[in-house]
């Protein structure tokens, strides 16, 4: 009888431990990857379409958003808010605009997400419909893999060049691009390039200002995003924060 129950205490200690362990192995996994795939649309969708026009303008000086054409996000894609009249495109980009591998992946279905960025002419026409695209796959209910290969296709068949001088300004206190305590980041440029060694720029090296954004990295677009700190925010408030 006393066999029988070690041997009964000895199995439900072993079953105890792999619970725990499982769980633990579960836990781990999902604080790596706390948003595995996309939530509802609703919890992406601003309610208030004068709140996401006002968010999308603080992307940039009021000097240049007052005049430039504003989208918001709808059910079934992007539309143009506000018509412009100096040729940049402000919106707000939601977190498939992130890498779709790697770290910086893992904000990819954040619902929280929210990237107010200000496109000038020449990236309105050759970056703008990166995020176009992704939107409409995003919203047709494509996993990851359907939409690398889509962008792939897109890219060779209809993406425009990239056009010397394309840059965008995020510059608003308003961003939301992490989870993490700071989560508007800092106030910064970001220019774009054709794939290159960031070396070229002096990127990412020690008390340079320039780092190179994960983005995109030909993965599979094949741009590189340059950042650079602005210092204040689009207000004309200083932003101290800087990353090295």
């Amino acid at each position: 009888m006393s066999q029988q129950i070690s041997k009964t205490i000895a199995w439900g200690s072993f079953l105890l431990v792999a619970m725990l362990t499982f769980a633990w192995q579960v836990q781990a996994q999902d604080a790596k990857q706390p948003y595995p795939s996309m939530a509802p649309l609703e919890q992406y969708l601003m309610a208030d379409r004068n709140a996401e026009i006002a968010m999308a303008r603080s992307a940039a000086p009021e000097a240049i958003s007052r005049d430039a054409d504003v989208l918001v996000l709808g059910r079934h894609g992007y539309e143009t808010a506000v018509k412009g009249k100096n040729g940049f495109v402000c919106v707000v980009e939601r977190g498939w605009m992130s890498p779709f591998d790697g770290d910086s992946s893992v904000n990819f279905w954040n619902p929280k997400m929210r990237g107010p960025v200000c496109f000038n002419p020449p990236a309105a026409r050759s970056i703008l419909p990166l995020t176009y695209k992704r939107t409409e796959m995003v919203l047709a209910g494509q996993s990851k893999a359907q939409m690398i290969d889509g962008m792939k296709t897109f890219i060779k068949q209809q993406l425009p060049p990239l056009e010397p001088g394309a840059m965008s300004y995020m510059m608003s206190k308003e961003q939301y691009l992490t989870d993490d305590d700071h989560h508007n980041w800092m106030a910064h440029l970001m220019f774009y390039t054709p794939l290159m060694d960031g070396a070229v720029w002096g990127a990412d090296l020690s008390d340079s200002p320039v780092m190179l954004n994960p983005q995109f990295r030909g993965a599979p677009e094949p741009i590189d995003v340059f950042m650079v700190p602005a210092g204040w925010w689009s207000d004309g408030t200083a932003d101290p924060v800087t990353i090295r």
